[in-house]
C-alpha cells in the first residue's frame, strides 16, 4: 500500500509573566494529517504493486475503460455497468487498473457483435469472454489468451442431445460467437434451423419457451446459465475448439505492451486462477472438465 502522511506539528511557547506573577499553560499541540488512500474497484482484491507497469496514455485520465456485453454472470455480476461491483473479468480489469497505476475504473456496455468487428471506440479493452479466431484476428487485435473455452450444448432437463441428433435440431446461437461458426462450419446445421440472438439472455429466454432445441455457447457460459436455471436447463455435452478467450484492443491501441505484460503476470503469479475460484465456479455449478466431449459429426 503507498500512503503518503505528512505532518506538522505547532508547538507551544511557555512565557513566564513575571509581573503578574503566574505563568501561561503551554499551547496544545496541533497535528494535520493529509492520507493518500490505496484504490478500490467494487468488491475486488487486487495483488501485485499499484503502478508497476504504468498504463500512460489511457482513454480517460487516471481512469481504465472496459467494455462488455451483458448479461454475464460470474463474469460481469450486474445487469448495469452501475451496479457491476465484481466478477471474474471486472475483478481481472480492477487488477489491470491497479498494476497500470490507474485509480479508476469504468465499464461500458456494448454489443458483442460490435466489439468482435472492432466498430467501437473510446475504450482501453473489452473483455467479454471473447474467443480467439483468425478470422477475428483480421478485425481486432487481442490480448495475450487469459481462458480456455469449448462450446457447450444448453439443453432442457432430460432432452438426451448427441453429436447426430443436433443436426436434426433447432440450434439457438449468439451473433459473431464461436457457436454460430462452429454450428455453420462443423456441425452443417441447415439456416432454416439456425436461430441466431444478439444476447445471451434472449437465447436463454428462447430455449426455456422451446423456441429452440439446444443452444451452442461456451461451456462456462452454458453452465452459468444452467447453474441459475433452477434445474430447467443443462449442459449434456461440449464440443473442443481448442480456442481460448482474450481481451480485444481499440485500433491503434497505445498501451497494448503494458497490458499485456500485466495480463501474463496476472496468469503467472496466480491472480486470475484465484479469480476463477472465487467467482466462475459457484456460478458454473461443476467443473467444465466433467462436461462429456461429443464428436463432431462426419
Amino acid at each position: 500500500m503507498i500512503r503518503k502522511i505528512m505532518a506538522t506539528t505547532a508547538v507551544g511557547l511557555a512565557t513566564i509573566l513575571t509581573a503578574a506573577g503566574c505563568s501561561s499553560s503551554p499551547s496544545t499541540d496541533t497535528v494535520e494529517s493529509d492520507v493518500e488512500a490505496e484504490p478500490t474497484y467494487g468488491n475486488c482484491e487486487v495483488t501485485g504493486e499499484f503502478g508497476s507497469d504504468p498504463i500512460t496514455e489511457p482513454t480517460t485520465a487516471d481512469t481504465f475503460t472496459v467494455e462488455n456485453s451483458l448479461p454475464s454472470p460470474g463474469w460481469w455480476n450486474g445487469d448495469k455497468p452501475a451496479n457491476i461491483k465484481d466478477g471474474y473479468e471486472y475483478c481481472m480489469a480492477a487488477n489491470i487498473a491497479y498494476r497500470g497505476g490507474l485509480s479508476k475504473l469504468d465499464v461500458k456496455t456494448v454489443s458483442f457483435a460490435s466489439i468482435v468487428a472492432g466498430q467501437t471506440k473510446d475504450f482501453d479493452l473489452a473483455l467479454v469472454t471473447i474467443s480467439i479466431t483468425p478470422e477475428r484476428e483480421k478485425a481486432v487485435e487481442f490480448t495475450p489468451p487469459y481462458f480456455s473455452g469449448d462450446v457447450g450444448v444448453l439443453t432442457k432437463e432430460g432432452n438426451e442431445v448427441t453429436s447426430e441428433s443436433i443436426k436434426e435440431s433447432t440450434v439457438g446461437v449468439q451473433l459473431s460467437t464461436v457457436g454460430q461458426s462452429f454450428a455453420i462450419d462443423k456441425l452443417g446445421i441447415a439456416e432454416g434451423s439456425l436461430k441466431v440472438f444478439p444476447d445471451t439472455g434472449s437465447m436463454t429466454t428462447a430455449l426455456a419457451s422451446g423456441q429452440v432445441d439446444v443452444v451452442l455457447n461456451d461451456t462456462a457460459q452454458a453452465l452459468t446459465v444452467a447453474s441459475a436455471s433452477n434445474g430447467l436447463l443443462e449442459v449434456v455435452g461440449q464440443f473442443s475448439t481448442g480456442e481460448s478467450y482474450g481481451g480485444v484492443y481499440p485500433e491503434g491501441a497505445p498501451n497494448k505492451e503494458a497490458i499485456d505484460k500485466i495480463i501474463t503476470d496476472l496468469i503467472d503469479d496466480g491472480t486470475l486462477k484465484d479469480l476463477a475460484a472465487t467467482y466462475l465456479a459457484p456460478v458454473f455449478g461443476s467443473d467444465p472438465t466433467d462436461v462429456p466431449y461429443l464428436d463432431v459429426p462426419q
